[in-house]
């Protein structure tokens, strides 16, 4: 994870845009395709109606954003005035509808938009171009998976303007109008989220001239996990680790323009990064251990928060503590149940009582198909998480199970008749994901306990893949094959 800039989401997501607080709770959505970047403060995005690259700009105080939401449909309204070379002006008002389905059983979401109204206002040199047409229709699916959500999308668009050239007798009255074609996918979840949007504009002018102009715009926030050491040499800790959350935003416009101008344009900002320190791990039983650097990762983030001072990590982890890891990975937000006549008196487990620290996660993985008992009625708190189990809840986590290869295939490894069925899919998929591999003999040794040491290091494979495999997928992949 290197940078980010929250997406325009119209599901429960709380951003600040240009200063102002916004709450959506529909589906994921690239509302707009100017190709406009923006942090807390500035404004910026790039405007070719002149047949050449105009670059207008504005402030917090120049944008006005507001929402509303009601009975399932969110409006959302957009206002700004904004400023760009050689006294260039843009006036800019919009009001977004749309509307949210939510496909519980499935996990999924739909969000389908319009826009009901839209006046702009642009002047260039001596020549003022206004919006007399504009018609808008987007749709977003978005499915919601425990560790992230993953959604894709289409807008399409066509812009009319109107605009006079010459003065007096010698006037002409003009037109041009932009028909976009836009495709966005990404991703969200507690660690990272990435949005990449390809846009593709043609411009058809009333003296019959064209321009074409194709936008790849990408925005990305991540939480980098930094050691940080003591600068005392004699205090209590040699150093502890520090999440450091960062956003950016990248566009670049690709333009052939009717006035015989081509080229390509860059526009980029960047987000104030906050740090947060975290706690010190002072386990005594890790020094030169393989997993040292993994163990003190997880317990320093929360993962992990064993009281003692050893950790034991030649151990094997039990079937609990791996699943409760898992859950305090992927942030699945246990709360506590108010105490009512509705609230469960009875353990989804039998042998698992409700009092048991960190019930609440082994429930909520539970309910959200993370986890299965070994029966219907027993979870084995107790026994030790083998491999082919670790690899099943790590898929199952990330909804990727469905991404194995028809029934019927065999995987890669020497000991594939000892993989249950129920871990097939999941090993394949984990292995094909880096997330575990075999050993040198090529066994995956499904069977065997994870320790708690290899715990620690799978775990930490998993967060690097919410971090950094995501964000290379729905960044750089796109923008390159794009």
């Amino acid at each position: 994870m290197q940078k980010y800039l929250a997406k325009l989401m119209v599901v429960v997501l709380v951003i600040c845009l240009m200063g102002t607080t916004i709450s959506f709770n529909a589906s994921a959505a690239s509302l707009e395709t100017t190709g406009a970047v923006k942090n807390e403060y500035t404004y910026e995005e790039a405007v070719f109606l002149s047949g050449s690259p105009v670059i207008f700009k504005g402030t917090s105080k120049d944008i006005k954003i507001t929402q509303k939401e009601s009975k399932g449909r969110l409006t959302e309204t957009y206002n700004m005035k904004l400023t760009g070379n050689n006294g260039a002006t843009l006036t800019r008002n919009i009001a977004y509808e749309s509307d949210v389905v939510d496909y519980a059983v499935l996990g999924q979401k739909t969000s389908n938009g319009e826009v009901k109204k839209y006046t702009e206002k642009i002047t260039i040199g001596a020549i003022t171009y206004t919006l007399v047409d504009y018609q808008f229709s987007q749709g977003t699916v978005t499915d919601n998976r425990a560790a992230s959500d993953y959604y894709s999308g289409n807008v399409i668009s066509r812009k009319t303007y109107a605009f006079e050239t010459g003065k007096g007798k010698n006037a002409v009255q003009n037109t041009v109008t932009i028909e976009t074609d836009s495709r966005h996918a990404g991703y969200e979840n507690f660690w990272g989220a990435t949005e990449t949007q390809i846009t593709e504009s043609v411009y058809s002018y009333s003296d019959g001239k064209t321009s074409h102009v194709k936008n790849r715009l990408s925005t990305s926030k991540s939480r980098v996990l930094n050691y940080e050491e003591n600068l005392g040499s004699l205090g209590s800790f040699e150093g502890g680790y520090a999440v450091v959350s960062e956003k950016d935003v990248i566009s670049e416009y690709t333009y052939d323009l009717s006035s015989g101008q081509k080229g390509t344009l860059d526009l980029d900002t960047e987000y104030m990064p906050t740090i947060e320190r975290l706690i010190i791990p002072k386990f005594r039983d890790l020094t030169n251990h393989f997993a040292k650097e993994a163990i003190e990762k997880m317990y320093s983030l929360g993962i992990y928060s064993d009281a003692s001072n050893f950790f034991s990590p030649n151990t094997p982890m039990k079937r609990i503590d791996f699943t409760t890891a898992i859950g305090k990975a992927v942030d699945l937000r246990v709360f506590e149940e108010k105490k009512s006549k509705k609230t469960p008196t009875t353990s989804v487990f039998k042998d698992l009582k409700r009092t048991v620290k960190d019930y609440g996660y082994i429930e909520s993985a539970l309910n959200k198909g993370i986890i299965k008992g070994v029966s219907a009625d027993y979870f084995k708190p107790d026994n030790a998480i083998t491999r082919a189990q670790a690899a099943t809840i790590f898929v199952r986590a990330l909804g990727l199970e469905n991404r194995a290869p028809d029934p019927g295939y065999l995987t890669k490894f020497t000991d594939n008749n000892q993989i249950p069925n129920y871990a097939r899919d999941g090993i394949y998929i984990a292995n094909e994901l880096g997330l575990m591999i075999g050993d040198s003999a090529g066994r995956f040794n499904p069977n065997k306990p994870l320790t708690r040491a290899e715990a620690s290091l799978v775990l930490e494979r998993f967060l690097k893949y919410l971090e950094d495999d995501l964000k290379q997928n729905y960044r750089d992949d796109i923008l390159f094959f794009n």
